[in-house]
C-alpha cells in the first residue's frame, strides 16, 4: 500500500432543500470505487489518512454528510434514508456504476441505507464499528427514541461525552477521548441533534432485510457483545478487530485502509 498523500480533489454536488454535498475525490477515474462515510459529529477529512494508504488505483470518494464538515443544508429531514440520498447524489455526480460503500458509526447506517436505495450500484457494505450497538441502532420503542433524544437536548455536551465514553475500551488515552468529545460538540445544530433523532428511530432490521448486498462489519473486540453477534451472525459478517476505539480508522488508518482493501479486491 502506498503512504504518499494522494492527490485529492474538492468537489460539490446540489440537492433539494438548498443541500450542497461536498465531497473530496482521489485516484483514478476508472479505478474500482470506495465511497466513505463518516460517522455522527465527524467529517470526511476523518479518512484523509487512510485514503492515503489505499492502494493507488482506487477511486476513493469520501463524503461530508448535510451539515456536517463542509457541506450545508437547510433541510429538516435528518433520517438515515435522507442521508442515503446525500451520498447517492455523490456517486451519480460522479457516474459511479459500481462501489463499495463503507461507513463509520452513524455512516455504518447510512451506508446500509445506500445500498437499499441503489441495489444494482452498491456491491457491498461495510460498517466500521457501526450496527452492533444495541443500544442506538435497531428501532426502539417511542418511548425509549424520545428519552434518548430528550438527553442530547437538554445537556448536549454530557450526551456526547456518553457516548464518546461508551466507545471508549480501557486505557484510551483521556486525551484522546476529550479530543473527540470538543469535535463532536462543536456539529452544527439542528442537525446534531437531528440525525441522532434519526439514527434512534431508524428501522435497522427493516432495512437488513430489504438490503440485498453482502454486509461486513468490522468491530473493536471489546465492544462488541455477544447479543449483537447471536442477533444478526445470519445477516452480519462480523469481522472483530483490535485498533483503538470506536473512532479506530482515525487511529489505526493503515490497518483500517488493509480491512477495506480486502473487502474491495
Amino acid at each position: 500500500m502506498t503512504t504518499a498523500p494522494r492527490v485529492k480533489t474538492n468537489h460539490e454536488v446540489g440537492r433539494s432543500g438548498h443541500t450542497t454535498i461536498r465531497y473530496t475525490a482521489s485516484g483514478p477515474a476508472g479505478g474500482p470505487v470506495l465511497a466513505l462515510i463518516h460517522g455522527w459529529a465527524c467529517d470526511r477529512g476523518d479518512f484523509d489518512a487512510v485514503t492515503d494508504h489505499l492502494p493507488g488505483h482506487y477511486r476513493v470518494l469520501a463524503i461530508d454528510l448535510a451539515e456536517h464538515g463542509a457541506s450545508r443544508s437547510t433541510r429538516d429531514v435528518w433520517t438515515m434514508e435522507e442521508f442515503a440520498r446525500d451520498v447517492a447524489a455523490v456517486l451519480e455526480a460522479e457516474s459511479v456504476d459500481t462501489a463499495v460503500v463503507a461507513g463509520h458509526s452513524l455512516g455504518g447506517a447510512v451506508a446500509v441505507e445506500t445500498g437499499r436505495l441503489l441495489p444494482g450500484t452498491v456491491s457491498h457494505v461495510v460498517a466500521l464499528d457501526a450496527l452492533h450497538y444495541l443500544s442506538l441502532f435497531p428501532a426502539l420503542s417511542e418511548e425509549r427514541a424520545e428519552a434518548t433524544t430528550r438527553v442530547f437536548r437538554e445537556d448536549f455536551g454530557a450526551a456526547v461525552r456518553g457516548l464518546v465514553e461508551g466507545g471508549s475500551p480501557a486505557g484510551t488515552d483521556p486525551a484522546l477521548k476529550e479530543a473527540y468529545v470538543k469535535k463532536m460538540s462543536a456539529v452544527r445544530q439542528p442537525a446534531g441533534v437531528g440525525a441522532i433523532e434519526g439514527l434512534v428511530r431508524w428501522d435497522m432490521d427493516a432495512a437488513l432485510r430489504e438490503t440485498r448486498q453482502p454486509i461486513t462489519v468490522f468491530g473493536i473486540r471489546s465492544l462488541v457483545t455477544r447479543e449483537a453477534i447471536d442477533r444478526y451472525r445470519d445477516r452480519l459478517d462480523f469481522v472483530l478487530v483490535d485498533l483503538g476505539s470506536h473512532h479506530f480508522p482515525a487511529e489505526a488508518p493503515e490497518a483500517t485502509a488493509r480491512l477495506l482493501a480486502g473487502v474491495s479486491a
